[in-house]
């Protein structure tokens, strides 16, 4: 069982402080955050937060965590239609990463915002965003692969890149024509696959 559960349930206290920490660590970065801004905006002691966490990196880890289970979660639900071709899943997950690019409060991708900070590649934290990173390859060079695209590998680090680019632009220009801009380029990038899979 983890750490502030019971019955494999979170406390309403954990929830909250990690909650409060997910809405600044993505708002504001997280160096810049200190455990007594988010004890205070929680609304818990420093007990509760180190009875739920062994630190500030736990929390940090367990936020990074969420926003993994919550994009698995958005790329399992944009497949959801069963009999949908698998080119139109690929189209899918591009339209729910846009949709994510044009949401209130889109700061980034909360990973690329993380790797930033914690430059170290032994570092767990900078370790946690690349295999999020690797398992999100992983799935999009499948799914083009199942499209039929060729070679798929090259194509899921073409879709993987476009992604990067179109979230770190999202919070910079018009997330409208970043949107219309990645979701054009993952069509000609299925486009060009299924035309080179055919040669």
């Amino acid at each position: 069982m983890s750490r502030g559960t019971r019955s494999g349930r979170p406390s309403e206290a954990r929830t909250r402080l990690l909650g409060t920490a997910t809405k600044i660590f993505y708002a504001e970065g997280i160096h810049s955050v200190g455990v007594d801004r988010i004890i205070e905006e929680a609304q818990v002691t420093r007990a509760t937060l180190y009875r739920h966490f062994t630190g500030k990196e736990e929390l940090v880890l367990a936020y990074l965590d969420q926003a993994d289970q919550g994009m698995r979660a958005q790329i399992t639900g944009a497949q959801a239609a069963p009999d949908a071709a698998p080119e139109d899943d690929v189209r899918a997950v591009a339209r729910a990463i846009a949709d994510g690019i044009r949401s209130p409060g889109f700061r980034g991708c909360a990973f690329l915002n993380a790797v930033a900070e914690y430059p170290d590649p032994d570092h767990p934290v900078h370790r946690a965003v690349l295999a999020h990173r690797q398992w999100f390859l992983e799935t999009v060079t499948e799914l083009l692969g199942r499209a039929g695209i060729e070679p798929a590998d090259a194509a899921g680090r073409h879709f993987v890149m476009l992604r990067d680019g179109a979230m770190a632009a999202g919070c910079l220009f018009d997330p409208e024509l970043v949107c219309e801009t990645f979701l054009h380029g993952v069509e000609s990038l299925l486009t060009a696959g299924a035309a080179a899979s055919r040669a």
